[in-house]
């Protein structure tokens, strides 16, 4: 099922095994699993979800993909991928519809600005078809060095921290680690950038320089962060949470998203 089209760029549903596999495996290459001999980057998560194929024409390329999986309202926010590694009771008084955007990948060898563009038009057709009222995920950094973003996490305390009715807190004990460098055995470590950089001013240039292209969308959306990282061994990445109300998305943006989906 193809969501949108815009030149020779496509974005369409994953509808057989053979296309959730194409998605896994570039998942592997993007996230550099295939280095540790995986093929495929594979969960629990990716037989409940709602996958988005980016391929490019008109050889059926992949080039991007991301997964999304519905939720009724906060209520079911336990289900999601991020429950895992953030303690989110407080949105669990969410009223509305909400989906979860994971592993948002771009083939790292292909360089096309509008592979974004595309997967940001097709996510707003979804959103749309869904009445969704709020978007979330993990949102990631390559690598596990907290202390080469810095900049970034400065800026992010400075005025992107989520509201206090929906802020994300800490997981219980069994992700708790001892700052920067997590745990060291594989167990998420936690990096609680808000209060540890206190009153540390950002460098904007670095903190832009730093930030990935996802996570600036998201802040360009109104969208807002956890007060701390989380560090994923496993992917060899640190994500923070990240939430966007629809309804608080500013009217400029909305009609760049409106006329980027065609709608």
């Amino acid at each position: 099922m193809v969501i949108v089209e815009r030149g020779r760029l496509r974005a369409r549903l994953a509808t057989t095994a053979q296309d959730l596999r194409r998605a896994q495996a570039l998942r592997a290459r993007a996230f550099g699993l295939t280095a540790k001999g995986i093929a495929r980057d594979c969960d629990r998560f990716d037989r409940r979800c709602r996958h988005v194929l980016i391929e490019a024409m008109p050889a059926a390329t992949l080039v991007g993909c991301f997964r999304v999986l519905p939720l009724a309202g906060g209520a079911e926010i336990g289900q999601s991928y991020s429950a895992q590694f953030y303690d989110l009771a407080a949105l669990a008084r969410f009223g509305a519809p909400m989906a979860e955007v994971g592993r948002f990948c771009l083939d790292p060898d292909h360089h096309d600005p509008d592979v974004l563009r595309l997967a940001w038009a097709a996510l707003t057709r979804l959103v749309l078809a869904g009445g969704v009222g709020m978007l979330f995920g993990c949102t990631s950094f390559a690598g596990t060095d907290a202390g080469a973003y810095l900049d970034t996490f400065a800026m992010l305390r400075a005025g992107h921290l989520a509201p206090g009715r929906w802020r994300p807190e800490i997981k219980g004990p069994g992700i708790k680690g001892p700052g920067i460098k997590g745990r060291g055995d594989g167990t998420p470590g936690v990096f609680a950038f808000a209060r540890r950089l206190g009153t540390r001013p950002a460098d904007p240039r670095r903190a832009a320089a730093q930030m990935p292209p996802l996570l600036r969308t998201y802040l360009m959306m109104g969208g807002w962060v956890s007060d701390h990282a989380v560090i994923d061994h496993d992917l060899g990445t640190l994500h923070v949470f990240t939430g966007v109300e629809i309804a608080a998305i500013p009217p400029a943006r909305v009609r760049s998203l409106r006329a980027a989906a065609g709608v």
